[in-house]
């Protein structure tokens, strides 16, 4: 009886660790980065969302401006689009469009 209870308990707290765990890896996916949104570059940093007001270097030499130009250190330059974001370590990442946002109708009128 004793050797149940002491594996329940074990099974329990090896759960609970567990599930830590997770709640670890959903931080680590919401890391720090600015974005292209609805036109405007907006800067997410430790949860809150703000206008960015000022150019931001990177972490490699990237330089995103205001106006969603991205000049990378070897010189190239892009323009983010809408649901694009430039992490704090200079990668850009496309996300697309994000759920609720309008799209076009992509599909052609067929007339007989």
């Amino acid at each position: 009886m004793k050797k149940l209870i002491l594996l329940c308990l074990f099974s329990l707290g090896f759960l609970t660790m567990q599930a830590q765990d997770k709640n670890k890896h959903k931080d680590k996916m919401s890391k720090d980065c600015v974005m292209m949104e609805d036109g405007k570059m907006m800067s997410m940093m430790g949860g809150k969302t703000m206008m960015m007001d000022k150019d931001m270097t990177m972490k490699n030499g990237t330089i995103v401006m205001t106006d969603g130009t991205v000049k990378m250190k070897d010189g190239k330059t892009m323009m983010l689009k809408n649901g694009d974001c430039v992490m704090m370590d200079g990668t850009v990442k496309h996300m697309g469009m994000k759920k609720g946002m309008k799209t076009k109708n992509k599909m052609k009128d067929k007339t007989s």
